[in-house]
């Protein structure tokens, strides 16, 4: 779970409080993504920290009262998304994993991911990762990628990376564990090369990211 970023747009509120504790509902963002993966059968969970990290790990623990397993892999500074990940990779295994944002809502059912990650470890050179997408919201209209034939590709139709996905621990393997570096643009290499399958989830999604999306979460899932 990648829960290290700082939430500029956020602030104040992530002044005091780091993103994934802030509450939707009477519930953090955190637990909500956490309750969902225990929920799909994922209960060994690694979670990245930075910013105010140590409440984050003072609100979770071990783990064990949400029905999980939690290690923390601890950063000074953040390292992005793809330098999280290849800091975190010794606590994660040499098997698939899935990767999710710890600031997204969603009711993505994550047990359908179990069997791409056993696909990806029976043939990793054809299958290198799989990203869930969704549709563009208003403020990412552009989309980032496409999906033709089962596969993630640069080109129309055009739609949003949901935050989703699974990769081999490999394509991290070969990355400075001390370097920033972001998902995108490291695993377009990839998607170009033919190695990433994908798909369409047409559910609930939110991606908190201002002050004004996090209230019409928090009115919705109060309602």
């Amino acid at each position: 779970m990648l829960a290290a970023g700082r939430g500029e747009r956020l602030r104040p509120l992530t002044d005091t409080t780091p993103k994934p504790l802030l509450k939707v509902g009477g519930r953090t963002l955190i637990e909500r993504q956490i309750a969902r993966l225990v929920a799909g059968g994922f209960t060994e969970l690694v979670v990245n920290i930075e910013h105010l990290g140590e409440q984050v790990e003072n609100a979770l623990g071990d783990g064990s009262r949400l029905g999980a397993a939690i290690r923390y892999s601890r950063e000074n500074p953040a390292l992005e998304t793809a330098g999280g990940i290849a800091r975190a990779l010794p606590l994660l295994g040499d098997e698939p994993f899935a990767v999710v944002s710890a600031d997204i809502h969603t009711a993505f059912d994550y047990a359908t991911l179990g069997p791409i990650a056993d696909a990806i470890a029976r043939d990793f050179e054809r299958h290198a990762a799989h990203f869930v997408l969704v549709d563009n919201p208003p403020w990412h209209s552009g989309g980032d990628m496409g999906l033709a034939n089962g596969r993630v590709a640069r080109g129309k139709p055009w739609f949003t990376y949901g935050n989703i996905s699974v990769f081999h621990p490999a394509s991290f393997a070969p990355l400075d564990p001390n370097a920033k570096l972001r998902i995108f643009p490291w695993a377009y290499a990839m998607v170009d090369a033919g190695r990433v399958t994908g798909e369409y989830f047409g559910g609930d999604w939110d991606n908190v990211g201002t002050a004004e999306q996090l209230a019409a979460l928090d009115r919705r899932l109060s309602a």
